[in-house]
């Protein structure tokens, strides 16, 4: 590895421009949010913590009761999402494992189970197989076919997606809403997307479920977010604080409303920070080093991708941080063939438009944009509207010479610079 100074190459793009101009624009208000952050009680935590020592002590005076292994299982991964504790969601997996070992793979409903914690792990393809023998066994086949609209669509299998999306099709189903709206999203329809989430969301409010509401809050607000729409984006983000006070999903957010479109920097450091005290996810140390290189603190930058790195070393993460270490290792660390490595266990495991994006970007970094080109062609154009694939894109299609299909994506990505943050912004104004 290279050392500390030789750290700042170009995943966030060099900033040499002073980052204090901020949005005259500004949304957000600390009086709105600062009460949900140093929370003293992390009651989330202390419920889950609740659930996990009352299975546990059943379990334990009921050794026959198997099934309280599932109840264990929910607890943990509960306290997954509090916490980010990646052992949590480990411990989650080994007692839904234990628990169909006992049912020999015959009750759909712990299959499923199994299959969202494979989700959760990024082993789509063990979720796949799972959630196949849960078909066969044909028990509330519905859910069973939600999940393999999940699983199809993350693998990038979109026929077969879709063909479960009909299959499943009541507009007056939240889950159904949800993954019409995620359909939508994946074709690049945002309008539609946003629409079918407002309907799902305005069943979860009538039905007064706190999780469906928690969970259609946060997915509206990055929805309206990803639409500029960043006022109704925040809203949403508090609506979900007002019903959990903890969500760490909601805080971060915020957060990047304040860094990405209010451009203040301090302001989303410190929120990231308090969050940092309640979550452990690797993700965090990313984001921070991404605003501390915007505010030309390069030191807190190199800090914060070493805390990442180290944290990811941990090797029940699994696949989980691959496309984030193939991006570092291709356009921070020049480590071109440790990202080939990666990006080939990625297709293997996941032959979806976005890795074929990153194999493009790779020969892209290597000066072959021929082969960079060819591979957008056959595997991505047309197939992903993810914004940082049409940067790509844009990118290769400037260096083969293609300057008028460059400049029509580059106007595009223009209206995304929320979502792809400042340093992103300053890179599409170069294409």
């Amino acid at each position: 590895m290279k050392t500390k100074q030789n750290f700042i190459l170009v995943i966030f793009a060099v900033v040499s421009f002073s980052c204090s101009t901020k949005n005259d624009s500004k949304i957000t208000n600390k009086k709105d949010y600062d009460t949900y952050l140093n929370l003293s009680v992390n009651t989330s935590k202390i419920v889950a913590q609740k659930e996990l020592d009352f299975w546990e002590n059943k379990l334990q005076k009921q050794p026959s009761q198997y099934p309280y292994l599932g109840k264990i299982a929910s607890a943990n991964t509960m306290l997954f999402s509090s916490e980010g504790n990646i052992e949590y969601l480990v411990n989650a997996e080994q007692k839904l494992q234990k628990l169909n070992s006992k049912t020999e793979y015959k009750k759909s409903g712990s299959l499923r189970a199994l299959a969202r914690n494979y989700i959760s792990q990024h082993k789509f393809k063990e979720a796949l197989e799972l959630v196949k023998k849960a078909e066969i066994l044909g028990d509330n086949l519905k859910a069973t076919q939600k999940m393999l609209f999940d699983i199809h669509l993350e693998l990038g299998n979109y026929k077969e997606a879709e063909s479960y999306l009909t299959k499943i099709k009541s507009f007056s189903d939240f889950d159904y809403l949800i993954r019409d709206s995620k359909w939508n999203d994946h074709m690049g329809d945002l309008d539609s997307a946003i629409h079918f989430m407002e309907k799902a969301t305005k069943i979860a409010e009538s039905s007064n479920n706190t999780g469906l509401k928690i969970w259609a809050y946060t997915n509206l607000a990055d929805y309206y977010g990803h639409n500029n729409k960043i006022k109704k984006a925040y809203t949403f983000y508090l609506k979900t604080l007002k019903l959990d006070a903890n969500n760490t999903y909601a805080k971060k957010g915020i957060a990047w409303i304040v860094y990405s479109y209010e451009k203040n920097p301090e302001e989303a450091l410190r929120i990231l920070n308090t969050i940092s005290k309640e979550n452990l996810s690797p993700i965090y140390y990313l984001l921070k080093a991404e605003i501390a290189e915007f505010d030309n603190n390069l030191t807190n930058k190199n800090k914060n991708l070493e805390f990442y790195f180290s944290a990811v070393k941990n090797k029940l993460y699994g696949n989980m941080y691959n496309q984030y270490n193939i991006k570092l290792f291709l356009e921070e660390f020049d480590k071109k063939e440790e990202a080939l490595v990666i990006i080939k266990k990625e297709i293997q495991n996941r032959p979806t438009p976005q890795t074929y994006d990153l194999l493009a970007w790779y020969y892209f970094q290597k000066k072959d944009y021929q082969k960079a080109l060819e591979l957008m062609n056959s595997y991505v154009v047309n197939k992903t509207f993810a914004p940082i694939a049409k940067y790509h894109l844009a990118e290769i299609y400037k260096v083969n010479g293609f300057t008028n299909k460059a400049l029509k994506i580059k106007k595009e990505l223009l209206e995304s610079t929320f979502e792809l943050g400042p340093l992103m912004e300053r890179r599409i104004n170069n294409i």
